[in-house]
């Protein structure tokens, strides 16, 4: 019996992968297509089949036309193309049967799209079939039409839409109600035409009718204002009608879901509402009772409900409501915060982040639910949770809100730590009032995640720290504590072996102890040891290593005692494969042993540093990263280039600033590179690497050490014109001493160009505490007044980089010569081809009245046709009198010869 039916089956399969035949069913079809095992049967299978249905065609049969056109269909849907059937479609729909009808705007709806120009041959028979007295032809002609219709379509039909939009079938008047909203989408300049009718369609009492009609209000008022004050006039109270009516109707089971009835109509009805109530008082006063109702009424604990709530709280958040009924939406968010489903607490968070503008001291009332949330185990709610608690921290909440946040800290997931630290950081920054406060709660993050904690928050500290004397002590010791605590957290580490480098014998001494504040016992030998573990545990990062190694040359400084064991810990990095570690080991080796009478002067406490220049740097980094993540497209040579952070100014084209003479040379570019997560570069205040692509030889960033010796980059003090130029340095495989080849009475700036060779040199050898130590040999020329107007001073201070003649450095100096001050003071400078400029920020944007006081600003131009052509520079200056924009340019062209 088996083998019987093997053999049927087998020979069942046979006939449907033979020829096929125009007459083939469509089910037979299907099952050929599925018994394909590869994609090259299947292509072979859908060719024989459109083969047969072209010869169908050909041969005109139309009792066999609508089982073709259903096998186009799937054919369609598979992705093999059917447009040589187009024309099978309005065969079909010119037919007079239903059943063909029927498979013929199927077909067109699918096989078809408006930008066909088949489409064009169609708008007839659509006429015919919207006339039809058949109700069910009729159907099928709005379908199509809402479907597939184009604005000539659209305006050719609307007329017979219109009339069915007022036909007694409640089908009929459903399906020209959705099919008008695609007619107002092509053309919205019939939407006065179905205003009156969307309006009177909201007295129906079927429910299928009354969404399509409100859904057909919700089109009209998005497409003209007309429509939208017509409606505010007509339906809302139509709207209120229909919402109190489905809201207290009795159980209806076509109509109930969950034993809501009709969630559907009632979120078009609050949709709509929302529309038709924002920015209009009256219509909004109208709504109030009813939405009051929805929101109290509806049941909570099914998803049907929970639905109509989340749509009731947008529309009154979104209308001119109450206080008392925006407090009511706000307090149903707050429930949604206890639900158990994920999404719907996360709407209410995405909810919640938008009525803070609207009322927030209601949103405040459920600020313990919303931290809850910050540690739920979803990471979407607990990233927008997060996002929420920020924009809710006040001067007044700052506290409390901090603590919590910070206690989550310590046992936060790994993944979510990053984003927590860096809202706490920029909590703590933005809103801390007292300076003690501040530093605790840095102090707990740097303890609790410090390798989360980004190098811009360090450096904020230590400024911070720099600034405030009288908690240094404090500062210093608890910093040491927390470093016994906590030394794998690599930011603390570093802020804190930068503050025993420097206020080492508070920690020694307890000097500056607070009330209420524990003594401890740390010896000098502890405080190295500190030092010493934190540069063994972390010898593989270059930055922290690095720190350790300063921090180790200034104890040595501030403990005698101590010296002989930190130039063993330093001389054991003398052969680190970090090359930076090295290399500092080497010098400071050398300051250790042979420079005693200048190391005390030579490691001085750092200067307090300028809290409002670090601001203004750290704004203007960011709107560089800003401007880098945007691929912000790079300034062509010989283009206008502005200062980091400084806008661009739209107020005036800059053709006229940048007619320079055009130039044959090859265009240069040079690119100033930042680097702002190096900490200790950032730290020191050295700038980035200005590499050149123009065969202009790059300069090496500058050494920490000779920064801190102003060798290099300071400006010259006792230099003289004229001086001849240094030569490149070359460095050599073999250990070197930087400093030590000068007598005792000779200073920096005076020796001559030196080529450096295996045998050790030491630039310090001999020195006095007394001596001078000022910069490598620089050609300084006189200052040049590059600009003056009744108005306007500006000098330039010129200064020409040793090893690279080809670069000049300018200190520019802006002088207000009139009696009103200068405010948005922006600089601008371009330059030719053969030449590349670089401009560092302003050191502000206010000129003071009368010439008390000047803005400055440095300027880098490398010349790379030197000798062959001269500098050259148009500048432009634009700044504000008394809030009147002012704009002055001009041309340096008395640059001294040579540069």
């Amino acid at each position: 019996m088996d083998t019987v039916e093997k053999i049927v089956e087998d020979f069942a399969s046979d006939i449907a992968m033979s020829s096929f035949s125009s007459g083939t069913r469509l089910r037979d079809m299907i099952r050929a297509i599925r018994a394909c095992k590869t994609a090259a049967e299947e292509r072979a299978v859908v060719r024989r089949e459109c083969a047969a249905i072209r010869t169908a065609i050909s041969e005109n049969e139309p009792a066999l036309r609508h089982r073709n056109m259903a096998k186009l269909m799937f054919i369609h849907m598979l992705g093999y193309p059917t447009h040589f059937a187009h024309m099978e479609c309005l065969k079909l729909i010119a037919a007079a049967g239903y059943p063909e009808k029927r498979v013929g705007y199927l077909g067109l709806m699918l096989l078809l799209d408006e930008r066909q120009e088949v489409l064009m041959l169609v708008t007839n028979s659509l006429k015919q079939d919207l006339n039809h007295p058949n109700q069910f032809i009729v159907g099928l002609a709005l379908c199509a039409l809402g479907n597939i219709c184009s604005a000539e379509m659209a305006r050719d039909l609307s007329p017979e839409v219109e009339r069915l939009m007022r036909s007694r079938e409640v089908n009929t008047k459903k399906k020209a109600a959705l099919c008008s909203i695609r007619i107002v989408r092509k053309v919205p300049d019939l939407a006065e035409n179905f205003m009156a009718l969307a309006a009177s369609l909201l007295k129906e009492k079927h429910h299928g009718v009354l969404i399509s009609a409100i859904q057909l209000c919700t089109e009209l008022c998005k497409a003209s204002k007309d429509a939208l004050e017509y409606l505010r006039k007509n339906c809302i109270e139509g709207l209120v009608r229909i919402l109190r009516d489905v809201s207290n109707s009795s159980y209806a089971p076509e109509y109930d879901v969950s034993g809501i009835a009709d969630p559907f109509l009632h979120i078009r009805v609050l949709k709509l509402m929302r529309i038709l109530g924002q920015g209009d008082a009256d219509c909004s006063e109208y709504m109030n009772d009813i939405l009051a109702q929805v929101a109290t009424k509806t049941d909570s604990n099914k998803n049907a409900g929970n639905a109509i709530l989340y749509e009731c709280v947008q529309t009154i958040m979104g209308i001119e409501a109450t206080s008392g009924l925006r407090v009511l939406a706000i307090n149903i968010l707050g429930r949604f915060l206890s639900n158990r489903d994920n999404n719907i607490r996360y709407v209410a968070l995405n909810m919640l982040m938008r009525a803070i503008a609207v009322d927030a001291l209601a949103v405040q009332r459920h600020r313990t639910t919303i931290l809850e949330c910050v540690k739920d185990a979803d990471a979407s709610i607990r990233k927008r949770a997060l996002e929420l608690v920020f924009l809710l921290v006040n001067d007044t909440n700052v506290k409390p809100l901090t603590k919590e946040l910070i206690d989550y800290l310590s046992i936060a997931d790994p993944d979510f730590k990053g984003d927590l630290t860096s809202k706490i950081c920029s909590i703590v920054e933005k809103f801390s009032q007292e300076k003690l406060w501040y530093l605790d709660q840095m102090f707990k993050v740097l303890s609790l995640a410090g390798n989360h904690v980004k190098d811009d928050v360090c450096h904020a500290l230590i400024v911070v720290l720099s600034n405030a004397s009288e908690l240094q002590g404090y500062s210093v010791r608890s910093l040491y504590k927390a470093l016994q605590a906590y030394g794998k957290q690599g930011s603390l580490v570093r802020v804190a072996v930068w503050c025993i480098g420097e206020y080492g014998e508070m920690l020694v001494n307890n000097v500056g102890m607070l009330d209420g504040e524990e003594k401890i016992t740390v010896t000098e030998s502890d405080a190295v040891d500190a030092v010493e573990i934190a540069l063994n545990r972390h010898s593989a990062d270059a930055t922290t290593g690095a720190m350790c190694l300063v921090a180790l040359l200034k104890l040595s400084s501030r403990f005698p005692s101590t010296s002989e064991r930190v130039k063993q810990i330093v001389a054991r990095n003398k052969e680190n494969a970090v090359l930076e570690l090295q290399q500092r080991s080497i010098e400071f080796s050398s300051i250790i042993q042979r420079h005693q009478s200048i190391r005390s002067s030579l490691l001085e406490r750092m200067p307090v540093l300028d809290e409002a220049s670090y601001l203004v740097k750290r704004a203007t980094a960011t709107q560089a990263t800003i401007s880098a993540n945007k691929h912000a497209p790079t300034v062509a040579p010989g283009g206008l280039k502005l200062p980091n952070g400084v806008a661009k100014p739209t107020s005036a084209p800059l053709a006229d600033l940048l007619d320079l003479s055009s130039d044959d040379a090859p265009a240069s570019t040079t690119t100033s590179t930042t680097t702002p997560n190096d900490f200790l570069q950032d730290l020191l205040g050295i700038g980035g690497v200005s590499t050149s692509t123009a065969g202009v030889p790059s300069t090496a960033s500058t050494d920490i050490l000779m920064d801190l010796l102003s060798i290099g980059s300071s400006p010259l003090q006792n230099g003289t014109p004229g001086q001849a130029e240094s030569k490149p340095v070359h460095a050599v495989p073999e250990a070197i001493d930087l400093l030590g080849s000068l007598s005792s009475t000779t200073s920096v700036s005076e020796t001559k160009p030196t080529r450096l060779v295996s045998q050790g040199m030491d630039l310090l050898d001999g020195l006095s505490s007394s001596t001078s130590v000022s910069g490598l040999e620089k050609t300084v020329h006189p200052s040049i007044t590059a600009f003056q107007s009744t108005t306007l001073k500006i000098t330039f201070d010129l200064k020409r980089q040793p090893g690279n003649p080809r670069e000049t450095t300018i200190h520019a100096t802006f002088t207000n010569l009139t009696s009103s001050t200068y405010t948005d003071f922006i600089f601008q400078a371009a330059v030719p081809k053969f030449i590349q400029l670089k401009l560092d920020p302003a050191s502000g944007n206010t000129v003071p009245a009368n010439g008390n006081g000047s803005v400055t600003q440095g300027l880098s131009v490398t010349n790379n046709q030197q000798g062959q052509k001269p500098l050259a520079m148009r500048i432009r200056m634009s700044y504000k009198v008394n809030g009147e924009d002012r704009l002055e340019q001009g041309q340096v062209s008395n640059f001294p010869s040579g540069l």
